[in-house]
């Protein structure tokens, strides 16, 4: 039952990819990203002129951010399976997911609040929007954290039938640090490191898009081994 629950779970994954395919085609408020450089009469002359998509992308990504809490609590629970290693590690993944999930509902949230009265204070629809861009992007080191701590919970899964296939820590270990970069873009309004950089927006947010879909369906792998370890039917 346990493994059932869990595979029910996971198939909230796809359906936050669909919901996020959905919104970037009809809602491409946001492609490509606003400039740092933006001054704040223009930031608030674009949020008065892209309402009705902004406000789109708003609502799916409250959906999209918390469809994808199912599948790190998945990855949790088969981490605390991993009985070579300390607990801490699942619980330190935890706290992680929590800090990043918290971090893009604010930048949602400001985002959000800035569209609610667009007549503000330019200068108010800016900060908002710095705001934002900054929870959106910034956090970088929760993911770094979160991601060694799945690796190093797997490195230490010394069983001849390990939870996790040994790869996926390589994996985890390699975009951990593709997240680095992020972390960076507070101190910078131009070039790669800026939020609207390659660094630190199109290489983190293509990092995480395939961890998410490479995690998914390394998830389901573990849960069917672990349906058949166990001798239960789905």
């Amino acid at each position: 039952m346990q493994s059932k629950g869990q595979m029910i779970m996971l198939w909230s994954t796809p359906v936050a990819g669909v919901l996020f395919l959905i919104c970037y085609l009809m809602f491409p408020a946001f492609s490509p990203p606003l400039s740092p450089q933006m001054t704040p009469e223009q930031v608030a002359a674009f949020f008065q002129e892209n309402l009705a998509t902004m406000r789109g992308v708003v609502v799916f990504g409250n959906l999209i951010g918390c469809l994808l809490v199912p599948l790190f609590a998945v990855i949790v629970v088969q981490m605390l399976r991993v009985i070579n290693s300390s607990q801490v590690f699942a619980y330190s993944y935890l706290i992680c997911v929590g800090i990043g999930i918290t971090a893009f509902i604010l930048a949602d949230f400001a985002w959000g609040i800035a569209l609610y009265r667009p007549d503000r204070d330019p200068q108010l629809i800016s900060l908002l929007n710095d705001m934002a861009w900054f929870f959106f992007i910034t956090p970088a080191g929760v993911l770094v954290v979160q991601n060694l701590c799945l690796a190093g919970a797997i490195y230490l899964d010394e069983r001849p039938q390990p939870v996790f296939p040994r790869w996926v820590a390589h994996f985890n270990v390699l975009t951990a640090l593709l997240f680095v970069p992020a972390a960076f873009s507070i101190m910078h309004k131009t070039g790669p490191l800026a939020w609207d950089g390659f660094l630190s927006n199109s290489l983190r947010l293509a990092a995480f898009t395939v961890y998410v879909a490479v995690m998914f369906w390394v998830m389901l792998g573990v849960v069917r081994q672990q349906v058949a370890d166990e001798g239960v039917t789905l």
